[in-house]
């Protein structure tokens, strides 16, 4: 079942799939998608405002000249997304989901909550992820350089390797033992 229309507000998708297609030019505000797919689907020029992803599958989704605002996603696969494409990005957030091999490079993007999550292999260099919540998610193998990260929270995070001569740390929040990675960059010896 394609999207007929080019404006859905309020409306409700459940168990909706689409494969491999090209979306083109639809407004979605305050819509609520439940165990839907979109899997290797190209949204172009689409705006998804208030919306909800529940338990939903949009790997290799490709956002291209996309909007979002005010987006949660929640126990869903938003696997290998390059964040870049999109053309405006506001309020994004992750609760167990899995986002592994996503691209958040030179993005603008404070206050994004990525919380319970498995963020494997995840490119944040450069990115102002001001005052963002991370708590409780694997960042195994990401990358965090030159990254904005002022009063962000990591407590409860894990594997996260944050280089901290480059990322901008001031009010961040970390909790022992993990917080003791910050140190792998200096070349020192702790026994």
């Amino acid at each position: 079942m394609d999207f007929t229309k080019a404006t859905y507000y309020q409306e409700k998708f459940s168990r909706h799939s689409i494969i491999k297609e090209n979306i083109q030019s639809i407004f979605f505000e305050e819509c609520e998608f439940i165990n839907c797919n979109y899997i290797d689907c190209k949204f172009d020029n689409c705006r998804f405002l208030n919306c909800t992803f529940n338990e939903c599958d949009l790997s290799n989704m490709t956002p291209m000249n996309c909007q979002f605002r005010e987006i949660k996603f929640i126990k869903s696969k938003a696997i290998g997304i390059d964040w870049t494409k999109a053309e405006k990005i506001k309020e994004l957030s992750f609760t167990e989901c899995l986002i592994n091999y996503s691209n958040f490079r030179l993005l603008k993007v404070p206050e994004t909550k990525i919380i319970k999550c498995e963020a494997k292999e995840i490119d944040f260099i450069e990115t102002d992820m001001n005052s963002g919540n991370f708590t409780d998610t694997d960042f195994e193998n990401s990358v965090f350089f030159k990254t904005n990260l002022t009063k962000a929270d990591f407590r409860g995070a894990t594997n996260y390797s944050v280089d901290i001569n480059t990322c901008n740390l001031k009010e961040a929040k970390f909790s022992l033992p993990e917080a003791l990675s910050l140190l792998s960059n200096l070349d020192i010896i702790i026994e």
